[in-house]
């Protein structure tokens, strides 16, 4: 076990020996008294918090190492709370954020779809607040026409406290909590709708949500949350941002991860969500080159003002009629989907996939797969 220690940490005599009053010998003692795991952690704290001169960082192996200590609850709330918070500070590197992924992949939950390209979103996990959410209801609609889409979330979450994903599937009666892996990896299967649920499926990450809480920041974590998904294999993963420096990080470190096909995007609050009130600005990754693409929905015919968020009982009226194909958010769910069709290679041109959408939205398909999911056609 002492091989954990810091090197200068590990004993070479009986420097430690009871009774002994030398700084030296009481500062070893105090960290064998740690354990290695913690007293490591406590290294680690070292390279991203000391300060703007002399803070080294952490490379890729370290970043990873000190993501699975965390996520294998093997250090003290105070040590987590003290890392993620320097991080915070000082910004991780695109390194750093590779490193954490690592152990994200390596110990998280994994869905696959053999021989389909799914769309595989990443948002933030504090949810929603001022603008009526779209991703549901996108990813049903591009399901429904044969285009996978994975989702992954988790409960309310600190800062922010927004609505979740998860809730707002169960307010339109799809069932998206409590269910396990195997259940989720068979609605992707047979419906090419899946959503994780960190609560259910990445326990060890959601050991850090006190932590979050406590210190009353968006750790790097929150950034992590936005370039992790569960999906494994080929799949276009798309990536919402709000702060130009957050997606070039994203860009670099989705390379360094081996990540080939990525689309930023800088939508409502965070999210993927494309508003239909200015300019969608969006870019398109291909093998760590970027092309930025811009998306005005005025060139289309779409001049919709954002949808506000006013209660979860308000937008599942709002979520069911647009699912028709009526009300305020379907002028902006048929802009979601025509772009994530042209994004996922369905069409070449943005108008035909804009036909395309208003297509699905006529036909009510979307909303024949909400059925599927619900079970059942009273609702």
């Amino acid at each position: 076990m002492s091989s954990l220690l810091p090197k200068s940490a590990r004993p070479e005599s009986d420097a430690s020996a009871p009774g002994s009053d030398a700084p030296e010998d009481r500062r070893l003692a105090r960290l064998q008294a740690l354990g290695p795991a913690r007293a490591r952690f406590r290294e680690l704290i070292g390279k991203v918090g000391s300060g703007e001169h002399t803070s080294t960082g952490l490379d890729r192996k370290e970043a990873a190492e000190a993501m699975e200590l965390m996520l294998r609850g093997l250090v003290d709330d105070a040590q987590m709370g003290a890392f993620l918070i320097a991080h915070r500070i000082r910004r991780p590197h695109p390194t750093e954020l590779a490193g954490m992924l690592d152990s994200y992949r390596r110990l998280g939950p994994v869905l696959e779809t053999p021989g389909r390209r799914p769309l595989a979103f990443g948002v933030p996990y504090d949810g929603r607040s001022r603008t009526a959410p779209l991703l549901p209801l996108v990813a049903l609609v591009l399901a429904s026409d044969g285009l996978p889409v994975v989702l992954h979330g988790g409960g309310a979450m600190p800062v922010k406290f927004g609505i979740t994903l998860a809730e707002l599937f169960e307010a339109i009666g799809i069932p998206s909590t409590g269910l396990p892996l195997g259940e989720v990896q068979g609605r992707l299967d047979h419906h090419g709708l899946a959503l994780t649920h960190q609560p259910d499926h990445f326990p060890l990450a959601e050991r850090l949500v006190p932590v979050r809480d406590a210190i009353g920041k968006r750790p790097p974590v929150a950034s992590l949350e936005l370039l992790w998904t569960p999906h494994r294999g080929d799949h276009l993963l798309v990536s919402g941002f709000v702060h130009p420096p957050t997606e070039s990080r994203a860009w670099q470190a989705l390379e360094a991860c081996g990540e080939t096909d990525v689309l930023t995007v800088k939508g409502l609050e965070g999210s993927t969500d494309l508003p239909t009130s200015r300019a969608g600005i969006t870019a398109r990754v291909h093998r760590g080159v970027p092309e930025r693409i811009l998306l005005h929905p005025r060139d289309h015919g779409i001049t919709a003002a954002e949808v506000p968020w006013q209660s979860l009982e308000v937008w599942r009226t709002q979520a069911l009629e647009a699912l028709r194909g009526e009300g305020a958010l379907m002028p902006a769910l048929r802009w979601n989907v025509a772009a994530y069709l042209w994004f996922g290679g369905r069409f070449e041109h943005l108008e035909d996939a804009l036909v395309q959408a208003t297509a699905l939205l006529r036909a009510r398909s979307g909303e024949r797969l909400r059925r599927e999911l619900v079970g059942s056609d009273d609702r």
